[in-house]
């Protein structure tokens, strides 16, 4: 029994990672099921035993890739914090890092969003939900950076975070992460000197 649950969750993550990885490169209307099945070396009925519809395997992905981008964000920015960088500015370093990485394609969340083009599709709800997360995550950042008064500037750098991340795709350069951190950290600054 044992062997049978991990045989199925092998080809579960399977089915996932390999959707994820189309989707991202290729975008997920343009990728099929066939494909899918084709890339993972699942039977279909393998596919339909997780997953309900394609709808139910796009979510599946997206939560999957969420766990994946913050794991990528804690590693890079651990890294940066032992320089001696604060929360904030290793934040940005680690967005610097994400666009100069091979084959960024930009976000997950927001490509889906467009793509879908249905605010109720349970993928488009979940990626709505994951930027209030990143969200608030800055807003944190700025509140340690500047005090309780500064989390008003939040959603000004929130702002800066998903411009730089939709220009990095189209300029395909990562100097909009650099663009992003100044300003937020000269707004971050203006507000500190405010508080002072």
């Amino acid at each position: 029994m044992g062997k049978t649950k991990s045989k199925t969750s092998h080809a579960r993550k399977r089915l996932i990672e390999t959707a994820e990885r189309l989707f991202y490169a290729e975008g997920i209307h343009s990728v099929g099921i066939d494909r899918i099945i084709a890339d993972a070396g699942v039977a279909k009925m393998t596919l339909y035993n997780h997953f309900s519809s394609k709808d139910d395997l796009i979510l599946a992905v997206l939560q999957y890739r969420e766990e994946q981008v913050n794991e990528m964000f804690t590693k890079s920015m651990e890294r940066h914090l032992r320089k001696g960088m604060s929360r904030l500015e290793a934040f940005f370093a680690a967005l610097k890092e994400w666009f100069e990485s091979s084959g960024f394609r930009g976000c997950s969340f927001i490509n889906a969003t467009v793509e879908l083009a249905d605010g109720g599709h349970p993928a488009s709800q979940f990626s709505a939900a994951h930027k209030d997360r990143l969200h608030e995550m800055l807003r944190e950042f700025i509140v340690e950076a500047a005090g309780n008064k500064a989390a008003t500037i939040a959603p000004a750098v929130s702002l800066l975070v998903e411009g730089a991340i939709v220009t990095a795709v189209m300029e395909q350069s990562s100097k909009p992460a650099d663009v992003a951190r100044d300003a937020a950290l000269a707004l971050v600054s203006k507000t500190s000197r405010k508080r002072s």
